[in-house]
């Protein structure tokens, strides 16, 4: 599906732009958690959200977030994990690397990975992009965490040259590793009037809402999957 360019360059614009973060910061508790705070949590599993301000939630009020939704969901689904929000609005694949093992430290379950739009912007060389994120799914791997890739598109002005390996980095890695795939994280949102904001950048809480589904449609035969091989009796 092609989306309207302007809207798109705006919203990788809008995720380039560090100085106006209102993301939860790192080491505040994670999305959805009471008013008791991480100590009010009983939970099973951790579910961390890790990516640029498309994750972080730029421009919507706190709980509104796609990883404050997803924990909203879980929670009805009766999964018991927990949702931590490691976006940070301006982030690359660069500095995903470096925020690895902060991640890594959290000893998720699942990771879901959501980067791209900072690196497309900038017209970063796909090949540093494929190396950056082959490096975070091993490192997540190793520490024993299940990857979920989320990819990113690119609007058609940015020739057809780059945007098409840059799309496709996305799908090797995802075969390359046999991750879980989710083709385009804002599918259904990008260029949706009634999914962004009033300046038209960022998503409303309706279009994170739409994301986290996104996402839902990925992770939940996941959660199935590790619930049954939980429960089914030992040999």
């Amino acid at each position: 599906m092609r989306f309207p360019t302007l809207i798109l360059v705006a919203l990788l614009l809008a995720a380039c732009n560090s100085s106006q973060t209102v993301e939860e910061p790192n080491g505040q508790p994670p999305a959805g958690t009471p008013p008791g705070g991480e100590s009010a949590y009983v939970r099973d599993g951790v579910i961390v959200a890790f990516g640029d301000s498309l994750t972080a939630g730029f421009g919507v009020d706190r709980g509104q977030s796609y990883p404050d939704v997803l924990q909203e969901e879980l929670d009805k689904r009766g999964y018991s994990y927990h949702v931590v929000n490691e976006g940070i609005s301006g982030d690359t694949t660069d500095t995903g690397v470096v925020r690895t093992e902060i991640v890594s430290s959290r000893n998720p379950d699942f990771v879901i990975v959501a980067f791209g739009g900072n690196d497309g912007l900038r017209a970063l060389a796909v090949d540093r992009v494929k190396s950056n994120l082959r490096r975070m799914v091993e490192r997540l791997q190793k520490s024993g965490a299940q990857v979920i890739l989320a990819g990113m598109k690119l609007p058609p002005n940015y020739g057809v040259e780059y945007r098409e390996p840059f799309e496709q980095l996305f799908v090797d890695i995802a075969e390359e590793f046999d991750l879980p795939f989710l083709p385009f994280l804002m599918q259904g949102v990008g260029g949706n009037p009634n999914l962004m904001q009033p300046d038209g950048l960022h998503p409303t809480a309706e279009g994170h809402r739409r994301i986290a589904m996104n996402i839902l449609e990925v992770l939940e035969p996941l959660l199935v999957a590790a619930r049954d091989k939980a429960a089914a009796p030992s040999s």
